[in-house]
């Protein structure tokens, strides 16, 4: 299945699940020894493989015991600054978030 705008996310939640088992299997290991090399019990790791609800700690514990931390890379890259961005900061690199300001609130005050 590839993951989409229009998957639902139990539908994302069953695809990572099942990628995950497949990289598990891809090893030829048990759930059992993967649980115990991620820190994570049994019933968490099944569950994360059957498309529960796991925990991103729990999903990057058991990426990380199957020797797959990069897929978390594509997953979720480092944002890139768009152009004007990178105009403004001429090199910069942002420190904080700026502040929202009320303007014409209203609201007594």
């Amino acid at each position: 299945m590839v993951i989409t705008e229009a998957s639902s996310t139990p539908e994302i939640l069953r695809e990572i699940g099942s990628r995950l088992r497949r990289y598990r299997l891809q090893q030829n290991r048990e759930l059992r020894e993967v649980a115990e090399s991620a820190g994570v019990g049994l019933r968490t790791a099944a569950s994360a493989e059957a498309g529960g609800n796991p925990t991103l700690a729990t999903v990057v514990k058991l990426l990380r015991a199957l020797g797959r931390l990069d897929a978390l890379e594509s997953f979720l890259p480092p944002a890139l600054p768009s152009p004007i961005e990178m105009a403004k900061l001429a090199g910069k690199v942002r420190q904080r978030a700026g502040t929202r300001r009320n303007r014409g609130s209203s609201e007594g005050g």
